[in-house]
């Protein structure tokens, strides 16, 4: 038996890593040999006592491992559930056959498929997590004994004690002994892998199949594939066969139901818990209101005044009033939302439920936008239902088609008629003149499905009729959901005004409108994709668009394409949000309600920013497809670029942190640096942002800031002392003006007594005494205010104390005036005038 149970453990994960899970869902195998396996080696004689006893005791964990019930045989019932899945499916429809079925047939069997693949992915995981410590037992088994075997042959041929001989032979044989007992369950794991194969192999080929009827279906959409209805005769031999048909395949789709309820995945207990949750919230909301209507009619609908939102009270009360309604619509939408892949027996069942209360929750206004409408088109859905009963004779559902496309065509022209013929029509503005296209585009629709009926497209004739009304009905779904959505949204924000938090009062408004608009994008979004998926054109146009964004473009080692590239904008761009929304969390909600020395709540959202930043942009990389190897070869180009013409870029980004770690300067300080005066309004990681008292935005490297001469005028307080300098007349008295002075300062609003104002004489002057005074505050920010207050009051107080202020004065001598001036400034300026004359005739005698 040597060497089996190595060859069984190798079969075995050659066995379960040959069968792939589902395309989607695919687990990896785990990495239980991290490192190549080493040769065989002798131990050393010193070590084989401590070796001897740990691999003794390995040895026995491993016989009563084995000896327990195998975790394998509880995973063996699972599989059989899954087959017997398969095999029913496999029995009903060869492939050949499922070209002759419906669309939305073939629809719901490939959701049941990729159900089955789903389950056997989930199976698969459990089967690897099972038999991995079997495997792992089985290779260090093997390893040892081959050490020990290794050590057998040393001992031999040299000379080792007989005690440690013998314990190695004992050794050997009790290692042996552990690799049989292993036989038996890794026998078992591998026979249930290798049918676990064959069963995976019959779901991958059931899936195709699928895929390839649909595809067949689509392509011959165009065809001719009946004779035209006036030369169409029932066959009566069909009829039977047709009624086999859709009683098993109402059995198939309610197992299909009960297996999918069954398989609890982790989105159906979310959703089951959502609308547990939901339920009495809405019942509470509605006792609520009606408390409050009850306690003051004429103010229960109305919005509170402080909240900033603007609520739809008639929207808000009418879903209010309706909680049961309101929450089968929603438990509705959320099945067709986080259920994509339920059943379609399940999603056809949800949106029935939701008949009623679709047309219960419609606002008021939109009688006046969509008049009649919903009602049509919830009418024509339900009868568009019950065509399921006329599947078992070709002629009379092809008649029961043409006649619901007619009555839909004229219920359509009649709705534009109408609306036309209203004074109001309601279709006015954005959503009305959708309104108004969208039923002509159906107008075209279902008059193209008629004649294709009539001239023999029967596949063509039900496509477009089952398109227009199916789509128009799940456009009304979504409006009465988004309409329930938005009231509730609207009540939750307008609260908004009262919460304790300031975040939340000043941005209920915006976060509201956001919210909305999020809504509306998912909702329009789901609306096109089940349109053209009734209209039989998404998976051509997905299959399309994938072909593009997965082609990839081989640049060296490097391998890029567009879908890598749309994935990394993406996610640089919710980096780059979360990243924002982090820090402004940090310093509005967070960092300012705990006491922290100055400057360290904006380093920490700062460094926080740029954190969340760089992780996004590794993630965002990594979503993009880019590998180890590959950002290796980026980061090397990175480097080449610093040592080239980056060393500037990275001195300020290290000065950045310089400047978050050790906080010289801090937004909000007035800084002199290089010249520049003013206030510091934003610290990045490679700038700073000073704003000028001058109004200009100064940015400087922040290695500038390192590097430079720099003043901060508020780094540990906002203090600031303010010097002025005045003169007064000498035949002052100094004594009275330090006194008439000081008192005058200590006066002032804003300066400080301690430090205590100077007052000093600091000498004689040409034409005054000179005093300088010196003067402290606490308020730098107002500094230049409290100055000028100080100076006001300053001379006033010099005045009122008839203390001279002397000002520089200047003698004008005229030596040459005119007549006329003269004889206004005076007789003086006369004699001055003739003087003048006189010198002049003096110094030039008359020739």
């Amino acid at each position: 038996m040597r060497g089996i149970t190595r060859w069984l453990c190798a079969l075995l994960w050659l066995t379960m890593a040959a069968a792939p899970a589902f395309a989607q869902e695919k687990t990896a195998l785990p990495d239980i040999t991290a490192s190549a396996p080493k040769a065989p080696a002798a131990i050393p004689v010193a070590d084989i006592p401590l070796r001897a006893d740990a691999d003794e005791r390995f040895a026995e964990s491993v016989i009563l491992r084995a000896r327990e019930v195998d975790p394998t045989d509880q995973l063996s019932p699972r599989l059989d559930a899954i087959a017997k899945s398969v095999d029913e499916k496999a029995k009903l429809f060869r492939a050949s056959q499922l070209r002759a079925l419906p669309v939305m047939r073939l629809e719901s069997f490939e959701r049941h498929w990729k159900f089955d693949a789903r389950r056997f992915a989930r199976w698969q995981d459990d089967m690897r997590r099972a038999t991995q410590p079997y495997a792992m037992d089985a290779a260090q088994l093997a390893q040892r004994r081959a050490d020990w075997e290794a050590t057998q042959v040393a001992a031999r041929a040299g000379n080792m004690p007989a005690a440690l001989a013998n314990r190695v032979d004992a050794l050997v044989a009790q290692l042996k002994a552990a690799e049989q007992s292993l036989s038996t369950p890794l026998a078992r794991q591998i026979a249930l892998g290798r049918r676990a194969n064959l069963i995976d192999a019959r779901i991958q080929a059931g899936l195709r199949a699928v895929a390839d009827a649909i595809e067949f279906i689509d392509s011959r959409l165009i065809r001719f594939d009946a004779q035209p209805l006036w030369a169409a005769a029932p066959r009566a031999s069909d009829e039977g066969d047709a009624m086999t048909s859709i009683t098993n395949g109402i059995g198939i789709e309610a197992r299909f139901m009960a297996e999918y309820g069954a398989a609890d995945f982790g989105n159906q207990r979310f959703l089951h818990i959502l609308q547990l949750l939901l339920l009495p919230v809405l019942l509470w909301l509605a006792l609520r209101t009606r408390r409050a209507a009850a306690v003051a009619p004429d103010t229960a609908d109305a919005p509170d005044a402080s909240a900033a939102p603007t609520v739809d009270t008639d929207a808000t009360t009418r879903v209010l009033r309706r909680p049961i309604s309101s929450w089968l619509l929603l438990s509705m939408m959320g099945v067709l939302a986080f259920e994509p892949d339920a059943p379609l027996l399940l999603h056809q069942f949800a949106m029935l439920v939701a008949l009623v209360p679709v047309l219960r929750l419609l606002p008021p206004q939109s009688t006046r936008l969509l008049g009649r409408w919903p009602y049509v088109a919830t009418a024509l859905y339900l009868l568009e239902r019950l065509s399921f009963f006329f599947l078992s004779n070709s002629l009379v559902y092809r008649w029961y088609h043409l006649v619901l496309a007619t009555l839909a065509l004229t219920m359509t022209l009649w709705l534009l008629w109408r609306a036309r013929a209203m004074e109001h029509s309601g279709l006015e503005g954005r959503i009305g003149r959708a309104v108004h296209v969208a039923a002509w585009v159906s107008v075209l629709l279902l008059a193209a499905s008629i004649v294709s009926n009539v001239i023999g497209n029967v596949s063509m004739a039900e496509m477009l009729n089952s398109g227009v009304i199916d789509s128009g009905y799940f456009g009304l779904v979504l409006y009465a959901g988004m309409t329930v959505a938005v009231a509730l949204l609207q009540l939750l924000f307008a609260r908004g005004g009262d919460a304790r938090s300031q975040i939340v009062r000043d941005h209920a408004t915006p976060l509201l409108t956001l919210t909305v608009r999020l809504l509306t994008f998912v909702a329009v979004i789901g609306w096109v994709v089940f349109t053209t998926n009734r209209f039989r054109i998404f998976r051509p146009l997905y299959a399309f668009a994938e072909s593009i964004l997965t082609h990839a473009f081989q640049l060296g080692e490097l391998s890029i394409s567009l879908g890598h590239v749309l994935v990394f904008m993406v996610s640089v761009y919710v980096a780059f949000w979360a990243a924002k929304t982090t820090r402004y969390l940090l310093q509005e909600a967070v960092l300012t309600r705990m006491s922290l020395p100055r400057g360290v709540g904006n380093s920490v959202a700062s460094l926080t920013y740029y954190a969340v930043l760089l992780l996004g942009v590794l993630v965002a990389l990594s979503a993009a497809g880019f590998k180890m190897t590959q950002l290796a070869f980026i980061f090397g180009a990175l480097g080449v670029g610093i040592g080239f013409g980056l060393q500037n870029v990275v001195n300020n980004f290290v000065s950045g942190l310089i400047l978050m770690f050790e906080r010289p300067i801090q937004p909000g300080d007035v800084v002199d640096i290089t010249g520049t005066s003013g206030r510091v309004r934003e610290i990045g990681m490679r700038a700073t942002t000073i704003k000028t008292f001058d109004g200009a935005d100064v940015v400087v490297p922040n290695g500038t800031l390192l590097s430079e001469k720099l003043t901060n005028w508020t780094l540990l307080d906002r203090n600031r002392r303010l010097d002025v300098d005045i003169g007064v007349g000498y035949g002052s008295d100094p004594a009275q003006v330090t006194s008439v002075l000081t008192h005058t300062i200590l006066q002032t609003p804003g300066i400080v007594s301690n430090p205590e104002p100077a007052v000093l004489f600091t000498g004689f002057g040409a034409s005054a005494l000179n005093f300088s005074i010196r003067a402290w505050t606490y308020d730098y920010d107002n500094s230049a205010n409290i100055r000028s207050d100080m100076v006001t009051r300053m001379f006033i107080a010099l005045n009122k104390a008839g203390i001279e202020l002397p000002f520089p004065q200047q003698d004008v001598h005229l030596r040459s005036v005119s007549q006329q001036a003269g004889e206004r400034l005076g007789p003086r300026a006369e004699a001055a005038r003739r003087a003048d004359a006189d010198g002049d005739g003096a110094d030039h005698p008359p020739g």
